[in-house]
């Protein structure tokens, strides 16, 4: 009877276990999909049936950043050596657009099997997991992208980002590479390197651990605020590509305009603009 009961015991503790413990990752169909977000609980990859992004032709200013994108995600799709990329600089300059527009240009060549995953910055411990699924789908390339990448003075998550870039006795999946992009070049506030700085037994060492993450990052392209003419560029590709029926110099003189109650010029201020004017001309954007 006592041992009935030890049993029964058990199997309700084994039960309760398998209950609590984490599901392995789903794995979506590869084939049919090229774009997904990591859902670090449960651990599983969501297919993004449309991907807002913008044609890579539409990007207008960052023409050195878009080349050396292009030419190694190009590289790393073939099978050929490539770095990691941070894209660091001024707000609103395109960056997370031109890691999705490189995605699409490369995955719709032919025999691509690039794909890109997305991961909040929230979820950037889980980032050992999302790479164990990735090393396992051999036959796929995939870009692991995180947007706004920075980290606060208290966080120690960048540990886990350090490790998977290219720590650990495994390292980096051959088939995976890690684009993100920050308005800091060093991911980590100036105060809290300081910090480290003055408190640490040794500062030089404490501050190399901090700075250092960056160095994960094979490239490092820089976004800078765009000129007027640049500006123009912008609003001036965006009118065209959607056939908006303006003249020029009136376009360009509301541009100013726009810019000017904004305090900014930038491709965000520019795709702002011209939503704004095809309301006011009545006209649908193209898709």
């Amino acid at each position: 009877m006592a041992k009935t009961t030890e049993i029964a015991q058990l199997t309700r503790i084994a039960d309760a276990l398998e209950r609590i413990s984490p599901s392995p990752p789903s794995v979506p169909d590869f084939k049919n999909d090229s774009a997904f977000m990591w859902n670090a609980t449960p651990a599983g990859l969501i297919p993004i049936e449309k991907v807002n992004r913008v044609d890579l032709s539409l990007l207008q200013g960052v023409d050195s950043s878009r080349d050396t994108l292009l030419e190694n995600t190009r590289r790393f799709a073939g099978g050929l050596p490539a770095n990691n990329a941070l894209l660091w600089g001024a707000r609103g300059m395109g960056k997370s657009s031109l890691v999705k527009a490189v995605h699409r240009a490369v995955s719709t060549e032919p025999k691509s099997v690039l794909k890109i995953v997305e991961i909040h910055r929230e979820d950037i411990e889980s980032l050992p997991a999302l790479m164990s699924l990735v090393r396992k789908n051999v036959k796929f390339k995939f870009i692991i992208f995180c947007d706004d990448l920075s980290f606060d003075a208290d966080d120690t998550s960048y540990k886990s980002l350090k490790a998977a870039l290219d720590g650990g006795l495994e390292g980096r999946p051959s088939n995976a590479i890690f684009y993100a992009t920050s308005n800091r070049r060093h991911l980590l506030p100036r105060d809290m390197i300081e910090n480290e700085r003055s408190t640490a037994i040794n500062p030089s060492e404490a501050v190399q651990e901090k700075v250092s993450l960056s160095d994960r990052f094979g490239l490092w392209l820089g976004f800078h605020n765009c000129s007027q003419d640049e500006f123009f560029s912008m609003v001036d590709g965006y009118a065209k590509h959607h056939k908006l029926k303006i003249k020029t110099d009136a376009l360009h003189a509301a541009a100013i305009e726009w810019s000017v109650t904004r305090g900014a010029r930038s491709g965000r201020v520019a795709w702002q603009f011209i939503q704004d004017l095809a309301g006011k001309l009545g006209q649908q954007l193209v898709d």
